[in-house]
Protein backbone atom coordinates (compact mmCIF):
# COMPACT_ATOMS: atom_id res chain seq x y z
CA UNK A 1 0.00 0.00 0.00
CA UNK A 2 1.21 3.74 -0.73
CA UNK A 3 1.27 4.70 2.70
CA UNK A 4 3.65 2.13 3.98
CA UNK A 5 6.28 3.13 1.26
CA UNK A 6 9.35 3.72 3.21
CA UNK A 7 9.37 7.74 3.47
CA UNK A 8 5.60 8.46 3.59
CA UNK A 9 5.55 5.76 6.50
CA UNK A 10 8.61 7.47 8.46
CA UNK A 11 6.76 11.09 8.06
CA UNK A 12 3.45 9.61 9.33
CA UNK A 13 5.16 8.17 12.37
CA UNK A 14 7.12 11.68 12.63
CA UNK A 15 3.38 12.73 12.25
CA UNK A 16 1.84 11.25 15.13
CA UNK A 17 4.70 12.18 17.35
CA UNK A 18 4.75 15.78 16.65
CA UNK A 19 1.25 15.62 17.58
CA UNK A 20 1.75 13.72 20.76
CA UNK A 21 4.79 15.52 21.64
CA UNK A 22 2.63 18.68 21.06
CA UNK A 23 -0.34 17.17 23.20
CA UNK A 24 2.28 16.38 26.27
CA UNK A 25 3.86 20.37 25.77
CA UNK A 26 0.28 21.95 26.09
CA UNK A 27 0.32 20.73 29.44
CA UNK A 28 3.36 22.79 30.03
CA UNK A 29 2.73 25.51 28.28
CA UNK A 30 -1.05 25.98 28.04
CA UNK A 31 -1.11 29.49 26.82
CA UNK A 32 1.96 29.03 24.60
CA UNK A 33 0.75 29.11 20.71
CA UNK A 34 2.69 25.74 19.12
CA UNK A 35 2.78 24.02 15.59
CA UNK A 36 5.10 21.47 13.70
CA UNK A 37 5.82 20.20 10.31
CA UNK A 38 6.89 16.50 9.67
CA UNK A 39 9.09 14.99 7.08
CA UNK A 40 10.56 11.38 6.87
CA UNK A 41 13.54 12.25 9.28
CA UNK A 42 11.76 14.31 11.92
CA UNK A 43 9.44 17.35 12.36
CA UNK A 44 9.85 21.20 13.42
CA UNK A 45 8.40 22.41 15.94
CA UNK A 46 7.40 26.40 16.28
CA UNK A 47 6.95 27.85 19.59
CA UNK A 48 8.74 29.25 22.26
CA UNK A 49 9.55 26.13 23.97
CA UNK A 50 12.91 24.75 26.59
CA UNK A 51 14.62 21.84 24.32
CA UNK A 52 15.10 19.79 27.82
CA UNK A 53 11.28 20.31 28.31
CA UNK A 54 10.83 19.28 24.42
CA UNK A 55 13.31 15.82 24.97
CA UNK A 56 10.30 15.11 28.21
CA UNK A 57 7.69 15.41 25.72
CA UNK A 58 8.92 13.88 23.25
CA UNK A 59 9.76 11.18 25.15
CA UNK A 60 6.91 10.57 26.62
CA UNK A 61 4.84 11.16 23.62
CA UNK A 62 6.76 8.15 22.47
CA UNK A 63 6.08 6.12 25.33
CA UNK A 64 2.18 6.60 25.53
CA UNK A 65 1.64 5.88 21.92
CA UNK A 66 3.95 2.88 22.15
CA UNK A 67 1.25 1.95 24.96
CA UNK A 68 -1.79 1.83 23.10
CA UNK A 69 -2.68 6.01 23.62
CA UNK A 70 -3.14 6.32 19.45
CA UNK A 71 -5.33 9.31 20.15
CA UNK A 72 -2.50 11.16 20.74
CA UNK A 73 -1.53 11.50 17.14
CA UNK A 74 -4.84 13.47 16.16
CA UNK A 75 -4.63 16.63 16.72
CA UNK A 76 -6.99 19.87 16.62
CA UNK A 77 -4.49 22.14 15.40
CA UNK A 78 -3.82 20.08 12.34
CA UNK A 79 -3.67 21.02 8.87
CA UNK A 80 -5.09 17.64 7.38
CA UNK A 81 -8.55 19.33 9.15
CA UNK A 82 -8.00 22.73 7.87
CA UNK A 83 -7.39 21.52 4.45
CA UNK A 84 -10.24 19.02 4.89
CA UNK A 85 -12.54 21.78 5.65
CA UNK A 86 -11.57 23.77 2.62
CA UNK A 87 -12.15 20.84 0.15
CA UNK A 88 -15.27 19.53 1.56
CA UNK A 89 -16.81 22.77 1.98
CA UNK A 90 -15.68 24.29 -1.46
CA UNK A 91 -16.58 21.17 -3.45
CA UNK A 92 -20.49 21.13 -2.22
CA UNK A 93 -20.56 25.31 -2.86
CA UNK A 94 -19.68 24.59 -5.84
CA UNK A 95 -21.61 21.50 -6.69
CA UNK A 96 -24.90 23.77 -7.27
CA UNK A 97 -22.78 26.58 -9.46
CA UNK A 98 -21.54 24.49 -11.83
CA UNK A 99 -24.50 23.70 -14.33
CA UNK A 100 -25.40 27.58 -14.31
CA UNK A 101 -25.07 28.87 -17.70
CA UNK A 102 -25.81 32.40 -16.65
CA UNK A 103 -24.90 35.09 -14.00
CA UNK A 104 -29.03 35.47 -13.34
CA UNK A 105 -28.94 31.16 -12.30
CA UNK A 106 -25.73 32.01 -10.76
CA UNK A 107 -26.82 34.98 -8.52
CA UNK A 108 -30.11 33.05 -7.45
CA UNK A 109 -27.95 29.73 -6.91
CA UNK A 110 -25.67 31.66 -4.19
CA UNK A 111 -28.54 30.72 -1.05
CA UNK A 112 -28.00 27.00 -2.31
CA UNK A 113 -24.81 26.91 -2.43
CA UNK A 114 -23.85 28.68 1.22
CA UNK A 115 -26.00 26.03 2.42
CA UNK A 116 -24.20 22.58 0.42
CA UNK A 117 -20.72 24.44 1.57
CA UNK A 118 -21.98 24.48 5.34
CA UNK A 119 -22.89 20.67 4.46
CA UNK A 120 -19.67 19.76 3.37
CA UNK A 121 -18.07 21.64 6.41
CA UNK A 122 -20.26 19.96 8.84
CA UNK A 123 -19.10 16.60 7.22
CA UNK A 124 -15.97 17.61 7.23
CA UNK A 125 -15.60 17.60 11.16
CA UNK A 126 -15.39 13.89 11.40
CA UNK A 127 -13.79 13.84 8.49
CA UNK A 128 -10.75 15.38 9.14
CA UNK A 129 -9.61 13.56 12.55
CA UNK A 130 -10.53 10.59 10.58
CA UNK A 131 -8.22 11.15 7.69
CA UNK A 132 -5.43 11.77 10.06
CA UNK A 133 -6.05 8.84 12.15
CA UNK A 134 -6.21 6.64 9.21
CA UNK A 135 -3.97 8.38 6.40
CA UNK A 136 -1.93 11.26 7.25
CA UNK A 137 -0.23 9.98 11.14
CA UNK A 138 0.89 6.28 11.73
CA UNK A 139 0.55 5.64 15.86
CA UNK A 140 2.59 2.64 15.48
CA UNK A 141 6.08 4.40 15.91
CA UNK A 142 7.95 0.92 14.60
CA UNK A 143 11.26 0.73 15.98
CA UNK A 144 11.87 4.93 15.56
CA UNK A 145 14.54 6.35 18.05
CA UNK A 146 14.64 10.03 18.91
CA UNK A 147 18.22 11.21 17.57
CA UNK A 148 18.49 14.92 18.57
CA UNK A 149 16.90 18.04 19.43
CA UNK A 150 18.33 20.93 17.72
CA UNK A 151 17.57 24.58 18.92
CA UNK A 152 17.36 26.27 15.47
CA UNK A 153 16.23 29.45 16.49
CA UNK A 154 14.11 31.11 19.43
CA UNK A 155 11.08 29.48 17.81
CA UNK A 156 12.18 26.59 16.47
CA UNK A 157 13.08 23.21 17.17
CA UNK A 158 14.19 20.59 14.66
CA UNK A 159 13.58 16.80 16.53
CA UNK A 160 15.72 14.45 14.11
CA UNK A 161 14.22 10.73 14.78
CA UNK A 162 15.60 7.67 13.08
Amino acid sequence: MILDLPLILETRRNHALEHATLHVLARKYPRQSMGGHSNPTGFLLYGKLDVQDIWTAATEAMTRLRAGESNLAVHPGCGTNLVTSTVLAGAFGWMPLRGAKSTFWRIWLIPIAVIFAAFGFFLSRPAGPWLQANVTTEADLGDMKIVDIVRLSDVVHRVITK
